[in-house]
């Protein structure tokens, strides 16, 4: 383990089942709760200086604020399809109740300014589905600039098929370069199931999957993490990727990004050593295990060139 792994259960505090926060040592701007709510449970809590989102993982939900109450219908885990959500400004008292019980994310950032607090309905989140061959996975792009109007968090959920890898070739977001890349931290929140391809009679293993992270010269940072369900890979800075399913187990993450910019942005740079690797995409075919739902009304999906998962 290394400060920038954080196993499930080692970040869990007041009731979350994880609790990481910006204002941690050498970690700013960026945050992410996960609650799991039990039939009938309400969980409070102040937003302060940070704008949240309300996320179900699993199950549906009830969102109060000010007495404004949001229904969330949820879902019943996260390979099964997307979810409608809220957002919730800073400076706020939210209130999150389940009657038949729930798994809740809460990505938020830091923030200057106030949004209404609001549901964004599941028809509104944008699929597509990135890469080629191997390096194929599918994004959901629920809190993207251009999808959702916020202050400063960015936030996106990525699938990927066992035997494929994702955030690949690895690239970084930790530089301010106009145009070219913005300054970001970024957390990957993990989870995992069994493949399709698994025979009948497994049951109860232990889904596994690797994430990397490493840095330059000046600014060192390595992790190579065999993550499991409820892990976190914290990356302040420096190149990360691939984040790889192993084959027999497919993988989820939640990735949550924030940073000093004036502008809201998600520009990356590719570490020159392995961008080439996007080359090989146009001669090679999607995944077709992929999408793993009808990610749109109409079961359509986007093919995309550009990558930054």
């Amino acid at each position: 383990m290394t400060e920038w792994f954080r196993p499930a259960g080692t970040t869990s505090r007041d009731g979350f089942d994880v609790a990481v926060t910006p204002g941690e040592q050498d970690w700013e701007y960026t945050g992410l709760y996960v609650a799991t709510l039990d039939r009938g449970q309400t969980i409070e809590f102040d937003t302060d200086d940070c704008e949240y989102l309300v996320l179900p993982l699993s199950g549906s939900a009830e969102v109060i604020v000010d007495g404004a109450k949001l229904p969330l219908g949820g879902r019943a885990d996260v390979f099964a399809g997307p979810t409608d959500f809220a957002y919730v400004p800073r400076g706020t008292t939210v209130a999150v109740t389940s009657a038949g019980g729930a798994r809740i994310a809460f990505p938020h950032a830091k923030a200057a300014n106030e949004y209404p607090f609001r549901r964004i309905g599941v028809e509104q989140v944008e699929s597509e589905l990135r890469g080629a061959g191997v390096s194929s996975r599918q994004v959901r792009n629920f809190g993207t600039p251009g999808v959702l109007e916020a202050d400063s968090i960015i936030a996106c959920e990525v699938l990927t098929p066992a035997g494929n890898w994702s955030s690949y070739p690895p690239h970084k977001h930790d530089e301010h370069k106009p145009g070219k890349e913005s300054v970001l931290e970024e957390i990957y929140y993990f989870e995992l199931q069994l493949s399709d391809a698994a025979p009948e009679g497994v049951k109860g293993n232990d889904p596994i999957g690797y994430q990397r992270v490493y840095g330059t010269a000046d600014r060192p940072i390595d992790v190579l993490a065999e993550v499991r369900n409820g892990d976190l890979v914290l990356v302040p800075h420096g190149w990360h990727g691939p984040a790889m399913a192993p084959p027999g187990y497919d993988m989820y993450y939640l990735n949550v990004m924030a940073g000093p910019g004036a502008q809201r942005e998600w520009l990356i740079t590719d570490d020159p050593q392995h961008g080439w690797v996007r080359e090989l995409w146009p001669s090679q075919q999607l995944d077709p295990r992929l999408p793993f739902e009808a990610a749109r009304p109409d079961g359509s999906a986007e093919l995309s060139e550009g990558d930054q998962s």
